[in-house]
């Protein structure tokens, strides 16, 4: 039998730890080590439940490149995952009242980085497809979209109080809401306009579907993070005289606006002007929805923190990017 003398002081620190911990919730630690002594070693492939993940792409079509096409969109809905355990984590904090400008700082710059990868990364599809292959094998997606990214619809939410991502038309009516507003401002949301059909106005099916699926939970959102989105929760915030913290979550805050509002979109936007725009008309995304009007910043003025931005800034929002990428004028 092993005695005290056969384990090492640090080994003996844990045992005694663990007898404390489980002691304390009236359970056995006895029962805990049969359980770590008879379970098998974890595996890489058991852990990332890799074989699940890797049997995840299934594409509808006999076209190779369909599955680039289908990877690429699952990877960026993980991102999304990733913001969203950031924004999650505000969230927590403000309820806590324990927010802290530098714990916010590092959210806001965590999730820049995610955008970043993302943005970066983008010409591996846009690139990587056959273009004669993806207008075809799109035909077959009717009427899905990525419009229907419910993810990326719960990180706008999560950056900004409801008016700024109502569409522009309605934002002053709507400034400075209310919890109460919310339904009322709900209605009005810039995205709706941009699933409508391209001939008569109306509502798509992208759009029908989405709302079916999504309305109420991403109504249920707002009000959770009403006074916990980011705009929100800096503005609580006091900086007790670090000017140096301030400006870096300025910093922070602004990349943010530009990494969502206009470096992501654009980026879609330069994929639709590749694969879909042609002469004399353009082709129509997969939902039917109005991507020349719905995805160029200067046309939605989608801007998290106007505080943040000057007047000059905000006006030309978005047009220095269009004339680089798509006109290829360097300014």
């Amino acid at each position: 039998m092993p005695t005290n003398k056969d384990f090492s002081p640090e080994i003996l620190d844990k045992l005694n730890a663990l007898q404390k911990k489980y002691a304390a919730m009236g359970q056995d630690i006895s029962s805990y080590l049969d359980g770590l002594l008879y379970a098998d070693f974890l595996t890489y492939w058991d852990y990332i439940n890799l074989d699940t993940l890797l049997n995840l792409q299934q594409p509808i079509t006999p076209y190779p490149d369909e599955k680039v096409f289908i990877i690429y969109h699952q990877i960026t809905e993980l991102y999304f995952k990733l913001c969203l355990h950031e924004f999650d984590r505000v969230a927590q904090s403000v309820e806590a009242g324990e927010l802290t400008p530098a714990f916010l700082l590092e959210r806001v710059r965590r999730i820049n980085r995610y955008f970043e990868a993302l943005t970066s990364s983008f010409d591996i599809m846009v690139d990587g497809m056959d273009a004669a292959e993806f207008l075809k094998f799109r035909m077959s997606l009717l009427p899905a979209s990525g419009f229907q990214s419910a993810q990326y619809r719960k990180i706008e939410i999560c950056s900004t109080s409801i008016d700024r991502i109502a569409h522009k038309n309605h934002r002053d009516k709507f400034s400075n809401p209310t919890i109460d507003d919310l339904p009322k401002v709900f209605k009005h949301l810039y995205w709706r306009e941009g699933a409508s059909e391209l001939k008569t106005g109306t509502k798509t099916l992208t759009l029908k579907q989405f709302e079916k699926k999504y309305d109420s939970d991403l109504l249920e959102m707002a009000e959770e993070y009403f006074s916990a989105n980011i705009r929100s929760a800096a503005a609580s915030l006091t900086f007790s005289g670090d000017d140096k913290l301030k400006d870096e979550l300025k910093h922070a805050m602004r990349w943010l606006d530009v990494n969502v509002n206009i470096n992501w979109t654009l980026a879609h936007y330069k994929s639709a002007v590749r694969y879909l725009q042609r002469d004399p008309e353009d082709i129509a995304a997969t939902g039917g929805t109005n991507w020349q009007k719905y995805l160029p910043p200067r046309f939605q003025k989608r801007i998290f923190f106007p505080e943040l931005w000057s007047e000059q800034e905000l006006e030309d929002w978005g047009k220095s990017w269009v004339k680089k990428e798509i006109f290829g004028i360097n300014i």
